[in-house]
């Protein structure tokens, strides 16, 4: 199947081909032309797998066809993204696209007078993080009321509090008759009644069963005691000091320490968290994109966001409380048809953690070094290498008992 078969015309086939897409991902021959036809789309796909193009083509086609000028202050379509990073991503992907169509990005962390002057001239598409689109509301600098097409991207974020919060003062506030599509790589069950509130007659989706690990990822786990971590991230870090690694911290003040601790073990390390301005995020990613820097360590604000596709390594130092975030975590690698390898490091107070991320996944971690929590100060040197790791099944069943 190809992009000429999906009901795309001519221009946006060329536009895709320009930009080396040429055969259509499952989650995108299924969405596109159903979301052509207006209806409302529930979307469920493995990170990596072309969720963005799914909803951006069809909306950048619509809008095109129907030739209006947005009034000042109106915003034809918008889309809501969990982070800044996904938002900026978002805006990069329309823009190759569409050289047509007005897209505004509004998110925290920018000149809120900067994107009020923007939003005054209108825009075509609105992409947003809900916070900075409830500022805007407030100083009634944007209105939504003509806002005929609704994207949640990486929609089971929006079951946070915050974000449930934030949608249900801006949703009331949309065109009644609008299209509305979700996207996410996890399904989790409340996301079914979000999806009752927002959407009409959905048209579900699903490429892949909630959960799943990409399969080019290759995902296993280390016990280890805690103040054992560094010790062990740096023995593997060794392993590859060439390839990119992308390592995750629980907290923003975990993830700062880390980053200072590796620089000065000798890795080129930088760090995005909530507590650097939008400026630091920003160069730090453009940073490991270049290859300046070999390790980026990172909070879940970057678990969303970063779409690098030569991430080699992704080290789950620290175990997300959240077990779905561990999907999108790892899916950071193995992206655009590569190869990809995470690790997980497990220590005796995260076994609850663990134990929540296999319930998720449907089935167990595979176990590369470590032993039960007895007597965890003798830790066996971990093997390195993207496919070693141990297969030893006595060693789980001392986990499961543990």
């Amino acid at each position: 199947m190809t992009f000429n078969t999906l009901g795309l015309n001519a221009r946006m086939v060329s536009r895709l081909d320009a930009l080396g897409l040429t055969q259509p991902t499952p989650i995108q021959q299924q969405a596109i032309p159903q979301a052509l036809q207006g209806r409302d789309i529930l979307g469920i796909a493995q990170t990596g797998t072309g969720k963005t193009a799914a909803f951006a083509i069809p909306l950048v086609v619509a809008l095109a066809k129907q030739q209006e000028r947005p009034a000042p202050r109106s915003a034809q379509g918008l889309i809501l993204a969990p982070t800044r990073e996904l938002a900026g991503q978002i805006v990069q992907s329309l823009h190759g696209l569409t050289a047509d169509l007005r897209i505004t990005l509004v998110v925290g962390g920018k000149s809120i007078n900067a994107q009020v002057q923007k939003l005054a001239r209108g825009t075509d598409i609105l992409v947003a993080t809900p916070g900075r689109l409830i500022d805007l509301m407030d100083r009634k600098a944007v209105d939504l009321g003509k806002t005929k097409f609704l994207v949640l991207d990486e929609a089971d974020q929006m079951l946070d509090i915050g974000f449930v919060h934030a949608l249900r003062r801006i949703a009331p506030v949309l065109g009644k008759d609008r299209q509305t599509m979700m996207f996410s790589a996890t399904m989790q069950k409340a996301m079914t009644e979000l999806s009752r509130d927002y959407l009409t007659d959905p048209l579900r989706i699903e490429v892949s069963p909630p959960g799943k690990v990409a399969d080019k990822v290759t995902h296993s786990v280390h016990f280890v005691a805690k103040e054992q971590k560094r010790a062990l991230l740096i023995d593997l870090l060794n392993g590859h000091c060439d390839e990119r690694a992308l390592v995750f911290s629980r907290t923003k003040r975990g993830a700062e320490r880390l980053m200072k601790y590796l620089d000065r073990a000798g890795f080129a390390a930088t760090s995005i968290h909530g507590n650097k301005s939008q400026g630091q995020r920003d160069r730090a990613i453009a940073a490991f994109k270049n290859g300046s820097v070999r390790v980026l360590v990172a909070t879940d604000v970057a678990a969303r966001g970063i779409d690098i596709p030569d991430v080699d390594y992704v080290y789950n130092y620290d175990l997300p409380n959240v077990p779905e975030n561990y999907v999108h975590r790892i899916g950071r690698t193995a992206r655009a048809g590569r190869d990809g390898c995470a690790v997980a490091f497990c220590a005796a107070d995260e076994v609850s953690e663990l134990n929540a991320i296999e319930k998720v996944l449907g089935m167990p971690v595979e176990v590369a070094g470590g032993r039960a929590w007895q007597g965890i100060g003798d830790i066996p040197k971990p093997k390195t290498g993207r496919r070693s790791r141990s297969r030893s099944s006595s060693r789980r069943s001392e986990r499961m008992a543990a």
